[in-house]
């Protein structure tokens, strides 16, 4: 994940006493005996560079802060509100009323486990300086998270608070203010706007806006729907655990979308993959399970066969990042036709033939990436022609081990798994009939 935004402080972490804590903390805040603002000499001070000094200060700061947002943590799981907003300063009352919705909406999740933790200081933000002080403490915070029921391992998304010390006390004072320098794509969740209905059914988990939780049992019935297709089609063990997101508010597809409205904007949903945590300075953990996103604008229109699709992308999003694209959403499409033909007064037929007579002739390789951007239309009909093509000629259990085999290895296997190169598909799916 490439945040070109975020600042990281090179702040050592060191192994400090009790006592040298406090004196530090409470020389940085000018909270010192009156006349001077030197350090006591102590046996855990004395003999220390300003540095060394600076660096236990902070070190003490991050410990106590972490204390901080470890008490919000166990607030959240015991329904405490008191005590989630007694993290709080009172005196931001804007803020205080952002918290107690994030609480009420947080309750409503269900996690099995639930951790606050920071990871980056950003130093002197001007704005927060501005409002507090110089003693104003920005920071990137980790939200580790893990929903009942839906996630098999925790998963990550961060925040960016700024913290004050009020009569000897850690509290924040904002949560917005260092927004730009968080992940670009995920550090704003269904949570962390209007007050959210969830809507449980089985495995799949919808969210919708509160005032409209019958439409969060519609999906959630829809989304029931598309599981038992998935399932039917996709030959390899799926639990249909989703969790899908349909709310009104422009603003919570900020993190898919960048601009665009109504029936215009190029995409009705998209699959979120989620992984294993956030390794600083490392490739990105493994993929551990996806969340829905839906365009607002199509929220009250959702049907089956959009979720088939997007929970296709679910159910394989676990099994490694190296398929090639035309397999990705060839197979997605795959299911969803699939799907649709299950009913017999239901047919892709008019796909077919566009597929066939506009797209087929100006196949003349796997689709790439760059046909993808450059026509959306051919890129995703001929791909689900080549998928259509690789399950006639495998079945759907041997097109499973296929892809299974793509997404941990690449194109590489294709020969392997069926016995024909990447030209040869190509000319094997123009020629089949479907």
């Amino acid at each position: 994940m490439n945040h070109q935004k975020r600042l990281f402080a090179g702040v050592a972490a060191l192994a400090l006493t009790a006592s040298g804590a406090v004196v530090a903390v409470r020389a940085l805040h000018g909270d010192g005996p009156a006349g001077g603002s030197a350090v006591a000499a102590t046996p855990s001070t004395a003999g220390r560079t300003p540095g060394e000094l600076r660096a236990a200060e902070k070190a003490a700061r991050k410990k106590a802060v972490d204390a901080v947002l470890a008490r919000r943590a166990v607030a959240v799981q015991k329904g405490d509100l008191k005590g989630f907003l007694g993290t709080v300063d009172p005196k931001q009352t804007a803020l205080v009323a952002r918290q107690r919705l994030l609480f009420t909406n947080l309750r409503k999740f269900g996690f099995s486990t639930l951790q606050y933790f920071t990871v980056d200081t950003f130093e002197q933000v001007p704005t927060m300086v501005e409002r507090f002080g110089a003693a104003a403490y920005s920071t990137r915070v980790m939200m580790r998270y893990q929903i009942a029921g839906l996630d098999p391992r925790p998963v990550q998304t961060d925040l960016g608070y700024t913290f004050v010390r009020r009569t000897g006390a850690w509290v924040l004072v904002d949560d917005t203010a260092t927004d730009e320098f968080l992940s670009e794509a995920g550090h704003r969740q269904a949570w962390d706007f209007d007050e959210v209905q969830v809507v449980r059914r089985d495995k799949v988990v919808v969210v919708v806006d509160k005032r409209e939780a019958s439409l969060g049992v519609k999906v959630a019935k829809v989304a029931d729907q598309a599981v038992t297709s998935v399932r039917r089609h996709w030959k390899r063990p799926w639990n249909g655990a989703v969790l899908v997101v349909a709310m009104p508010q422009e603003r919570v597809m900020s993190t898919l979308w960048t601009a665009g409205s109504g029936d215009g904007w190029t995409i009705a949903a998209k699959a979120v993959t989620l992984f294993e945590g956030e390794q600083l300075g490392k490739p990105i953990g493994r993929p551990i399970g996806s969340r829905i996103v839906v365009n607002p604008a199509l929220r009250k229109k959702l049907e089956k066969d959009l979720l088939v699709h997007e929970m296709t992308h679910v159910a394989t999003a676990t099994l490694g990042l190296n398929a090639p694209i035309w397999a990705v959403e060839g197979l997605a499409e795959y299911v969803r036709c699939r799907s649709i033909e299950d009913d017999p007064h239901w047919s892709v037929d008019p796909y077919r033939k566009r597929v066939r007579t506009k797209y087929l002739p100006k196949l003349t390789a796997l689709p790439s990436e760059r046909v993808f951007a450059d026509d959306a239309d051919q890129a995703y009909g001929t791909s689900w022609w080549i998928v259509e093509y690789l399950a006639d000629k495998l079945g759907e259990k041997k097109l499973a081990t296929l892809y299974t085999d793509l997404s941990q290895h690449g194109e590489t296997v294709l020969k392997k798994d069926t016995g024909l190169t990447a030209a040869q598909i190509v000319t094997g799916a123009k020629k089949f009939k479907g």
